[in-house]
């Protein structure tokens, strides 16, 4: 039973990892070129669903992770 755990730690990592690395994270170089970075906006589209997915996916790995800790 503990390696089904470990292994979906080790897939929710990979998944989370992926996750964050492809969210879009200030303005870029627009703030060079004087874009203000500041300003606020919202999350649409893809950039909305990456945030939730991120969110569901770190629940996900505590949840997995504590019920492996106390499986043990």
């Amino acid at each position: 039973m503990q390696v089904y755990f470990n292994v979906a730690q080790i897939i929710l990592a990979v998944a989370l990892i992926l996750v964050i690395m492809l969210q879009v994270r200030g303005g870029g170089l627009g703030g060079i070129f004087g874009q203000a970075d500041t300003v606020y906006r919202t999350k649409r589209g893809v950039e909305k669903t990456l945030f939730q997915l991120t969110i569901i996916l770190v629940v996900l790995f505590v949840a997995i992770s504590l019920i492996a800790l106390t499986v043990t």
